[in-house]
């Protein structure tokens, strides 16, 4: 059981060390992997827990709420005024 303990163990540091970008193709300057970083950054997502989207006013729970139909129902609302 221990080799399997070191196997899992050495696995998990062999994946820390990876690289998590390579550049295949050319020589980018220190702005440019900088750029390169942050968009890479940008779009894994980051901790946004405290951001709130802003609510639609389609899901207010106000438009659940049915409102009352005027005097006369059916027949008030197809009778010419």
């Amino acid at each position: 059981m221990s080799t399997e303990a070191g196997a899992t163990t050495t696995q998990d540091e062999a994946a820390a060390q990876r690289p998590v970008l390579r550049i295949v193709h050319g020589a980018p300057d220190a702005t440019e992997l900088a750029a390169l970083v942050a968009v890479v950054t940008a779009m894994v997502g980051g901790d946004d827990a405290g951001v709130e989207s802003p609510r639609s006013s389609w899901s207010a729970p106000h438009r659940l709420v049915r409102q009352p139909m005027p005097s006369g129902g059916w027949r008030a609302s197809f009778a010419p005024r």
